[in-house]
């Protein structure tokens, strides 16, 4: 069985950090990409950050400077370091898997069911 497990959502001041984890569980092979996404109250999803095999990156211009998207391969992990967060960043948070291998087949993309963050002034 093959689940995105994510954790480190809240409620944090403005100002203040979390970080957020998402594993990939089950016997993985590899994966070709992972990344971040938000969905805000009336807002359409949006890619907050992404980060491929070949280790490059991409960030929403709105987070630029205060996350940081990194990967553990040896743990089919993804982490979203936030810094300096801010009322707008309140959001659902998605992460997102594309292309996992595993025993099973491939799996061109998997969602984790999201976590609240929210940020209070």
């Amino acid at each position: 069985q093959v689940q995105l497990v994510e954790s480190g959502g809240g409620l944090v001041q403005a100002g203040g950090s979390l970080r957020l984890s998402c594993v990939v569980s089950g016997s993985i092979f590899g994966i070709n990409a992972m990344g971040w996404y938000r969905q805000a109250p009336g807002k359409q999803r949006e890619l907050v950050a992404a980060l491929t095999s070949s280790a490059s990156t991409n960030y929403a211009d709105s987070v630029k400077g205060r996350f940081t998207i990194s990967r553990d391969n040896a743990k089919n992990t993804v982490y979203l370091q936030m810094n300096s967060l801010k009322p707008e960043d309140t959001a659902v948070y998605y992460c997102a898997a594309d292309q996992v291998r595993t025993v099973q087949g491939i799996y061109p993309r998997l969602w984790g069911q999201g976590t609240q963050v929210t940020v209070s002034s």
